[in-house]
């Protein structure tokens, strides 16, 4: 018999199990379309035998995807322990749209995939592969709970089984043992043990301050700074809008695919970077959106999450999150594209310089050894939900990936839904594309793909920024916007 193993989830990824609800399923992935190559069989399917023995031989490179998790008796807390009974066929699972299917049965099927949530009785992911795609493709719809990665290193994940040229042999799955889980006596008492040594680290650590005390102050006094303006930024409420209601358990699925060349060409002209060209391109997709329906934006404070990586350089290959994120407005009130873009170069600088998203790891810091503390934390986060939308760009590689000898061709990534918030916007950035995945509820935005539609139409108007600054004609708002949707002014209390 083996030795006893186990992994405590770090504040962090404990957050995510506690988001989750009947409603809000807390998996990232997305769709990734490939040409079948290789893969593809006689009459349009795809070597499903193939790929499942391909990824049993990459598992080892991700560990987390045979594990579970487990529980400490009494007090709850999450740790994970090797899955005994783990089947790759679970996991891995084949499926396929009526043929010739089209992107639109695709992103149908995505939406009701999506909708399912994870079963935490096995380890946190599926992969779906879909045959039957016109065109000889075929496409693998991936989910992972987001207290297994986070978006910066689920792109390190998918490159183990991405590679940048075709391959066709690859060394079997080597057998598999898992390590035996402790019982429940075992992680209660490591659990106490843990809880008596906090307060000797805590006067180590004082010691520690004592050394250098003007060092330790300056560090305080930024770490506070941060602090009470990241706690400022979320202590009112965001405007009410359309897409801001109470959303149920059933998704829907878009996407839309833009060229990264056009936002390397804006902000080479206009400064900024790529992820200010994003930032932008939603800000006014969602003008665009909110005016037909009919809201006046005038005045609407309309929030988002940005999330930002805190992954150093040894972080890149590991599980788990590494991630904080900024609270900002998007200057959805501004008719003019190129002032709406100046806006928000200029917020996202001042973030740069004073590191905000430090902010958000002072808390979980603290919550790592007060369990108490990060429930109650998770709770007061559902009730103000101090944002409207989030928005996660992840670069990725700027040159073609294979599954064996299947070329991917686009990955649509997908971010989860908080409650009250019943749109998500991931970017992943890819062979010069921009690719633009859509995570929404079913019934509060039943007209997602017109959104879809006014991604392509904000990010071409950034764009001709620089023939409308040279037609002296003045701009002409659309006739909705002298209207006011009721509650624009503030979110409507529960």
């Amino acid at each position: 018999m083996g030795e006893i193993w186990y992994e405590p989830l770090s504040a962090t990824d404990r957050s995510f199990l506690l988001f989750e609800r009947r409603a809000t399923h807390m998996h990232l992935g997305g769709v990734t379309i490939f040409e079948a190559g290789t893969l593809g069989r006689p009459g349009g399917g795809v070597d499903i035998d193939r790929i499942r023995a391909y990824i049993a031989s990459r598992l080892p490179l991700i560990p987390r995807y045979r594990q579970r998790l487990a529980y400490v008796p009494w007090e709850g807390s999450p740790v994970w322990v090797d899955d005994e009974r783990f089947n790759l066929d679970y996991h891995v699972r084949h499926t396929a749209v009526p043929r010739p299917g089209d992107e639109r049965q695709l992103k149908q099927l995505a939406g009701r995939l999506m909708s399912i949530p994870l079963d935490r009785r096995r380890p946190l992911w599926e992969a779906w592969v879909v045959e039957g795609l016109q065109d000889d493709r075929f496409a693998i719809v991936l989910k992972t709970h987001h207290a297994v990665v986070d978006g910066v290193s689920g792109v390190d994940l998918m490159a183990t089984l991405l590679q940048p040229a075709p391959v066709e042999t690859f060394e079997p799955a080597a057998p598999w043992r898992p390590r035996p889980a402790p019982s429940g006596a075992q992680l209660l008492r490591d659990r106490l043990l843990e809880r008596f040594s906090l307060p000797s680290e805590l006067v180590r650590g004082a010691l520690g301050a004592l050394t250098d005390p003007k060092a330790t102050f300056r560090k305080a006094t930024r770490a506070l700074d941060r602090s009470w303006s990241f706690l400022r930024s979320g202590l009112h409420f965001p405007s009410s809008t359309p897409l801001n209601q109470p959303i149920g358990p059933f998704r829907r699925f878009d996407w839309q695919a833009l060229p990264l060349a056009g936002a390397k060409e804006i902000k080479n002209r206009w400064g900024g970077t790529v992820n200010d060209v994003v930032l932008a391109t939603v800000a006014g997709a969602v003008r665009r959106y909110l005016l037909r329906k009919m809201v006046s934006v005038d005045g609407v404070d309309f929030r988002a999450v940005v999330p930002v990586s805190l992954r150093r350089p040894e972080d890149r290959s590991t599980t788990g999150n590494r991630v904080s994120a900024w609270l900002l407005s998007l200057p959805v009130h501004e008719p003019d594209p190129l002032q709406r873009y100046r806006a928000l170069v200029a917020e996202t600088e001042r973030r740069k310089r004073t590191h905000e998203e430090r902010a958000l790891e002072v808390f979980t810091r603290v919550a790592e050894v007060m369990n108490p503390l990060l429930t109650l934390g998770v709770r007061v986060a559902m009730s103000l939900a101090p944002f409207n939308l989030i928005v996660t760009n992840v670069p990725g590689p700027q040159f073609p990936l294979f599954l064996l000898g299947a070329r991917l061709l686009s990955g649509y990534p997908t971010v989860p839904l908080f409650d009250y918030q019943g749109l998500g916007v991931a970017i992943f950035s890819y062979d010069g594309q921009l690719l633009f995945g859509l995570n929404a509820d079913f019934d509060v935005v039943p007209d997602l793909h017109e959104f879809a539609a006014d991604l392509v139409a904000a990010f071409a108007e950034l764009r001709q920024m620089h023939q409308s600054l040279a037609d002296p004609a003045p701009r002409r708002e659309p006739r909705q916007a002298q209207l006011r949707h009721r509650g624009s002014g503030g979110r409507q209390r529960r």
